[in-house]
């Protein structure tokens, strides 16, 4: 189905740079948001900053999201057979868990010892995701 569109020579480039783009908003954005969390900036507004930084993180992960969709559509079966890709996927299933708890406890209200954890456990997450992302032409 997408292989076609894949074909030609800058497509896949490009799709790569978006996928970067999108991942370096997310990454960018969530620390952003965790400095914040831990004391950094304390007198930036909490309130508007992780408005803001989330907007940002949620754009960036369409991005990211859409681009690797994409990616993937062209080549499915070597994918799904990729421990590193696997690993990327569990890992960005984790996150989405890991943000959720986040959001429904209020963490951004409390800013106690678990909102700290999670944001923490949130960024390393996603650094696992992207070595993940790049382990997977070598593995």
């Amino acid at each position: 189905m997408f292989a076609p569109l894949l074909s030609h020579p800058w497509v896949y480039p490009t799709l790569e740079v978006v996928h970067f783009l999108g991942i370096a908003l997310l990454l960018g954005n969530l620390c952003l948001l965790e400095a914040r969390v831990f004391g950094l900036g304390a007198t930036l507004p909490l309130e508007g900053l992780a408005r803001l930084s989330l907007t940002l993180a949620v754009l960036g992960f369409t991005l990211a999201a859409g681009s690797g969709l994409t990616m993937f559509a062209s080549q499915p079966q070597e994918l799904l057979v990729n421990r590193a890709f696997t690993l990327k996927m569990l890992l960005i299933g984790l996150a989405g868990g890991n943000a959720l708890w986040f959001h429904l406890r209020g963490s951004l209200q409390r800013l106690d010892g678990t909102a700290r954890a999670l944001m923490l456990l949130s960024t390393l997450i996603w650094l696992g995701v992207l070595v993940c992302g790049r382990w997977i032409a070598y593995v």
